[in-house]
């Protein structure tokens, strides 16, 4: 599915609906929206982003928020900050998917990306 060209998006409905592990919504300028979702027991992938800062927002599901070394519990409505070079992951804890919407500011990722799974992801990253 390629990229929205709407400005205004039911983006909460849409990361619920979504079952691919990422995928990109919108890629500005400065800024990128995309949609996750971790299977029960699996996790983002711990990272940290130099010169990008990442808001995630949680719709449904429970984890983990592993963010510069604390951890916190996170579930539907919660929102996880991640400054730019803090190392981090997120792990779902619940049953169930963990389901999100998260921004990169500047964008993360190639606009369109797609990535199925997490070991798609991952194979891609090295590919780089």
């Amino acid at each position: 599915m390629s990229e929205e060209n709407k400005l205004t998006l039911p983006i909460a409905e849409m990361a619920r609906k979504n079952e691919q592990f990422r995928r990109v919504v919108w890629t500005g300028q400065e800024t990128q929206v995309v949609l996750m979702a971790i299977p029960e027991g699996a996790d983002i992938g711990a990272e940290t982003h130099e010169g990008h800062d990442q808001l995630l927002f949680f719709v449904a599901g429970s984890g983990r928020a592993e963010i510069g070394g604390e951890a916190y519990s996170v579930q539907e409505g919660d929102m996880s900050i991640v400054p730019s070079g803090v190392h981090h992951n997120f792990i779902n804890t619940g049953s169930g998917m963990l389901k999100l919407y998260t921004t990169y500011c500047p964008p993360e990722h190639a606009p369109g990306t797609v990535h199925a799974s997490k070991a798609e992801a991952d194979a891609a990253e090295h590919d780089h």
